[in-house]
């Protein structure tokens, strides 16, 4: 794909911004997904990165306290279009599965915390997100995960492997099929 298609690509996906923090249009270091689950067999996974953070709540959160669980590790921002749309998908996910082995966290990337707090408020995600703003948990991710690519959510097997991926807004069949697999492995 030529530089001018990624481009335009990114900015009909909506994650180019003018905010402090935020991408600039023609920033070419974002990148924009088709949201597809991407699923690693079991002996090709690697282990996730120790997480930890404070969550925009106030709290902190952290990917150890969840251990023995599948955790569906979710980045995203307010400024981001595709993350608004699939915030809905996310929290039904979410709510379906809670209790049974589950933990959804959030990764708020590169973001203002009232927007992210105003964000949260609207869309009430049910679980809480780590507030970014420097990029250090996407950072902590690079070789997975682009650190820029903006929607993206990753899937956390009981083992703390990461088990698949999706690059952009998920699919909320694709979302739930996939925590199912991982969970009922």
């Amino acid at each position: 794909m030529s530089l001018s298609l990624a481009l335009v690509a990114l900015l009909a996906a909506g994650c180019a911004g003018n905010q402090s923090g935020q991408p600039e249009a023609g920033d070419t270091r974002f990148v924009a997904g088709d949201g597809k689950m991407q699923v690693f067999a079991a002996g090709e996974r690697k282990p996730a990165p120790a997480v930890e953070g404070p969550t925009l709540d106030g709290g902190t959160v952290s990917l150890a306290a969840h251990k023995g669980k599948v955790v569906v590790l979710n980045f995203w921002a307010s400024w981001c279009g595709p993350c608004r749309a699939e915030a809905p998908v996310l929290k039904e996910v979410s709510v379906k599965t809670k209790g049974t082995g589950v933990e959804f966290v959030g990764v708020d990337f590169k973001d203002r915390q009232a927007d992210a707090l105003a964000f949260e408020r609207t869309e009430q995600p049910g679980y809480p997100s780590i507030f970014d703003q420097p990029g250090k948990v996407a950072l902590a991710f690079q070789g997975t995960v682009p650190p820029a690519a903006i929607p993206s959510t990753l899937i956390i097997d009981k083992q703390g492997r990461i088990a698949a991926r999706a690059l952009g807004a998920v699919k909320y069949t694709d979302l739930m099929d996939t925590v199912t697999k991982v969970r009922d492995e």
